[in-house]
């Protein structure tokens, strides 16, 4: 015969064992972020639209790459390329910078914020290029990084662009993209590096970042996404999307 102690214990058993299979359930992927169909759609229709995409700065070997994505931080690659248009023209090596000096390239880019403070390391990472590479730019990533004014995004661009590397290269366009579509949501402009990497098909990887970038830049813009003129907003779950000319706002 059972005591009520048993009878209470019996029917509590269903309860928790309900419990117990819901707390251990696994987490649901935020909707379509991971879908590998919805990720190769992405690109594909990316690669369909431009299948050979180019960065927007111009150089004219890995060294002047180099220096031209050294000098684009926090200025825009137009403003870039009319003060490496002259500064190029007198010196394409690492030599002929450090003939130029601190004050001739400080007055070939003053046109550029923070000119002085880019002067500077432009100099000192001809003078490390040549002291320790050579006066070739390294194809390492450990490397690149050690450079003045070189950091992990600076590396990523010449070894993709210089060298094919399938590497994705973070700025502010392509970190917003890849959270608001969304792609790989990431806080940190590397963790976002990793997430892509993880989940864009090999064959896209060479240009995935400039197909990210460049949409950042000129349809999925920071405060008014064109999402009218986007190719894949359809496939966007940005919750805000801009309307169409005429629509009524939702």
């Amino acid at each position: 015969m059972k005591t009520k102690a048993t009878l209470k214990k019996s029917r509590s058993q269903p309860a928790s064992a309900k419990k117990a299979a819901t707390t251990t359930k696994p987490a649901t992927a935020p909707k379509g972020a991971v879908d590998p169909g919805r990720v190769r759609e992405i690109f594909v229709r990316f690669a369909a639209l431009n299948p050979h995409p180019k960065g927007e700065l111009d150089y004219v070997n890995p060294y002047t790459l180099l220096v031209a994505v050294v000098l684009s931080a926090q200025a825009t690659d137009a403003g870039v390329n009319r003060a490496t248009k002259g500064l190029f023209a007198v010196a394409s090596t690492p030599q002929q910078m450090l003939a130029l000096g601190e004050d001739g390239v400080r007055d070939k880019i003053k046109t550029i914020g923070l000119f002085r403070a880019k002067a500077k390391n432009v100099i000192a990472l001809s003078r490390q290029l040549i002291d320790e590479f050579g006066g070739e730019v390294p194809r390492s990533r450990e490397a690149l990084v050690s450079l003045p004014g070189v950091g992990r995004k600076t590396a990523n661009v010449v070894l993709n662009i210089a060298f094919g590397e399938k590497t994705i290269a973070v700025d502010t366009h392509l970190f917003r993209v890849s959270n608001r579509i969304p792609l790989a949501r990431g806080a940190t402009p590397e963790a976002v590096e990793q997430g892509l990497l993880a989940i864009i098909p090999d064959e896209f990887l060479l240009h995935a970042h400039h197909w990210l970038i460049l949409h950042g830049r000129y349809i999925c813009k920071a405060r008014k996404p064109d999402c009218p003129a986007c190719p894949i907003a359809d496939l966007c779950e940005f919750p805000e999307k801009t309307p169409s000319s005429g629509s009524p706002t939702p």
